[in-house]
């Protein structure tokens, strides 16, 4: 194994030396004209040929090789894979961007997203790696017997591993449509090839090493911009221990533009847009024909004069597109007033702790805070994606070893984000906001043109307000380059590191998903005799299957990344953790506890998370289904209730029924207290 380890250092020192040559020549050539499209295509095409190259090298028929990598993966490269996996496109894309929109209330995702691999490390990596086979629903089947724990295990592995995927492939769309000026939607089917010649050919084997070189990269096109960004703002290159310096900067300049008259005069127009807009809510349906009328009569007026066809061609346009029904209209209005009541709000400093205007919203905000830790700390630890990773060691100790390496190189990034919030929000305060709108800087139209930033000049004095910039929490840290005005091979590289960020954790997302219907379907129920060609041919169909659909729900851009991230870690946690846990350290948990609580726990996760998200499904002819939240406790923080009650319900249904046999008692004393 030294041998082993002292070769992929040395290969991946080369790798990582090679990349640092390649951007620094795509900066000489930049100085030298080179046209910013054209760095784009390079840093694209390029690392996906990267990550062709070795998923073809590393193919495999060996059924152990595809779902397991061989179980010969070192610990400092399983946790260089695991970081990469685990750092997906929210991570890279969403979590500075949402730290820079909530301030201290951002801090529960990096909170939770690290304090899950301490559950991981205390609670299930070693047992699961002592447990051995392939899959999360494998160690269900074996510790609870028969299949229905197995099924349900898969149904719900399936279910958060798709809601994670499509997050990662709406991500690839983003970064692909900016950067190379593909449409967003053809955008998302490019990523798609990329993420499917890493994991086609050679399954774990093929998406480990690809997710070393891929932690290389986005690591690198990380920490890059922030710390020229850090230098550039106060002469030290290193953010992480001079943010908070900037940090008191923001607050200055927050004091000055939240007290600015023309900002207060801004939010007073949005909220009495939204007023309006519930005003002709409570009114509806009358206000929607007096809506039609109006707009009719407009469109007549201006027929008769000599009013520029333009103008005339605008209104039609308005009236084809208005709502055709009250439902329609109560949906479409209901949208607007949301955002025009968000945007008339009162701002909270970056620095302020559970903000609110009284003491029961600081307290909600402190509640949503708390249950969103937990939520993100159980769905780390039951994540099947991430779980997987730990049976591709050698031996127990490597997967602890191995969980070290993951959180090391995790960090890395976890430390990063709340300095790139602050540098950003800086650069936006002190350069952006105040100027005047026709004097804004590209960067800004460029991001309008595939929805992630809008300016709205409400109350028409050509300046913009901060309550007139409304920016997308994914639009962040791809743009910050610009934003600073550094050099566009930078933006290039950080596009290059979202990409790999999104195709890491997509690779493995869908391996799981492939290796729960191959393996614990197909296999394990459907036919136990089947040929290890068979099995990789399923395998590989499914993943193929599941990829495309991907791709056409991300195509739809359902939600922003990190909202769809919180609700596949919400699901996972319900589903999985209780039953795992329980699992593991109860030897009395029975097949019908196990299967109750996850089934309960899950179906109580979706009822919440639906019903408070969302009040209505267009696309299923669903209306008026919003509820308000439990104790003012969000959507993303669903899992809570999932978890509780799914723990509540094994221990209950458990006691109430048969223990398990001997053997199954027996299994959980090998996995706890293995011989020697």
């Amino acid at each position: 194994m030294d041998t082993i380890t002292k070769q992929l250092r040395r290969f991946y020192l080369l790798y990582t030396g090679a990349f640092v040559v390649f951007i620094l020549a795509l900066g000489v050539l930049e100085r030298h004209g080179m046209p910013p499209r054209w760095i784009g295509y390079a840093f694209l095409f390029l690392t996906i040929c990267l990550y062709a190259t070795i998923g073809i090298m590393a193919r495999t028929a060996n059924v152990s090789e595809y779902y397991v990598a061989g179980r010969r993966v070192p610990a400092v490269f399983n946790g260089m894979a695991t970081g990469a996996d685990w750092m997906s496109a929210a991570s890279f894309m969403g979590l500075a961007g949402t730290l820079y929109l909530s301030g201290y209330q951002g801090l529960a995702y990096v909170m939770g997203w690290t304090g899950g691999y301490v559950l991981v490390a205390l609670l299930l990596a070693p047992y699961l790696r002592r447990f051995g086979q392939y899959t999360i629903p494998d160690f269900l089947g074996a510790r609870y017997g028969g299949n229905a724990a197995r099924l349900v295990g898969v149904f719900s592995a399936i279910l958060a591993s798709f809601v994670y995927v499509v997050a990662q492939i709406y991500g690839v769309g983003v970064i692909t449509s900016r950067f190379v000026g593909l449409q967003f939607e053809i955008g998302v089917f490019v990523g798609l090839a990329g993420i499917l010649v890493c994991s086609f050919l050679g399954g774990m084997r093929a998406v480990t090493w690809t997710q070393v070189a891929q932690y290389i990269i986005l690591i690198v096109a990380y920490i890059a911009p922030v710390a020229m960004l850090s230098f550039k703002v106060t002469g030290v290159p290193i953010p992480q221990i001079v943010y908070g310096e900037v940090l008191q900067k923001v607050t200055l300049l927050e004091t000055k533009i939240f007290s600015a008259p023309a900002e207060i005069d801004a939010r007073r127009l949005y909220r009495e847009r939204a007023d309006a807009y519930h005003e002709k809510i409570l009114r509806l349906p009358a206000s929607l024909i007096e809506e039609k009328q109006e707009l009719s009569i407009r469109i007549n007026k201006l027929k008769g004069s000599d009013a520029q066809m333009r103008e005339v061609a605008a209104l039609e346009r308005q009236r084809r597109e208005m709502p055709q029904t009250p439902e329609q209209a109560s949906d479409r209005w209901d949208a607007a007033m949301r955002v025009a009541a968000q945007r008339g709000a009162e701002p909270t400093h970056h620095a302020t702790a559970f903000p609110g205007e009284n003491e029961s919203a600081q307290r909600t905000a402190r509640l949503n805070f708390l249950t969103l830790i937990f939520c993100l700390m159980v769905g780390t630890a039951a994540l099947p994606h991430v779980l997987m990773r730990y049976y591709t060691t050698p031996t127990v100790r490597e997967a602890r070893n191995s969980v070290f390496w993951s959180l090391f190189f995790i960090l890395a990034l976890y430390l990063t984000a709340p300095a790139y919030a602050v540098f950003a929000k800086y650069e936006i305060y002190s350069s952006i906001i105040d100027t005047g709108i026709a004097q804004l800087p590209g960067w800004v139209s460029a991001w309008s043109k595939i929805g992630l930033v809008s300016i709205e000049d409400i109350n028409h004095d050509g300046i913009l307000q901060l309550a007139e910039l409304a920016l997308n929490p994914d639009v962040i840290v791809l743009a910050t380059p610009e934003i600073a005005g550094l050099p566009y091979v930078v933006s290039g590289l950080v596009a290059a590191g979202a990409l790999a960020a999104a195709l890491s954790t997509a690779d493995g997302l869908l391996l799981t998903i492939a290796g729960s219907l191959s393996h614990d379907v197909y296999y394990k129920i459907y036919r136990p005799n089947a040929s290890t060609q068979w099995r990789l041919v399923v395998s590989k169909s499914v993943l193929l299957v599941v990829a495309v659909i991907g791709a056409l729900v991300a195509s739809q851009k359902p939600a922003s990344i990190l909202f769809m991230v919180a609700w596949a870690f919400s699901i996972a946690g319900a589903s999985f953790f209780p039953a795992l846990v329980l699992g593991i350290f109860w030897k009395r948990a029975n097949q019908a506890g196990a299967v109750s609580g996850m089934v309960v726990g899950l179906l109580i996760t979706l009822y919440y998370m639906v019903r408070v998200q969302f009040d209505t499904i267009p696309w299923l002819g669903i209306h008026g289904i919003g509820m308000e939240p439990w104790l003012g406790i969000q959507s993303t923080s669903a899992g809570v209730w999932g978890v509780a009650i799914g723990f509540v319900t094994i221990v209950l249904v458990s006691l109430l029924t048969d223990p398990p046999s001997r053997d199954v008692q027996d299994f959980v004393e090998t996995i706890r207290y293995p011989a020697g």
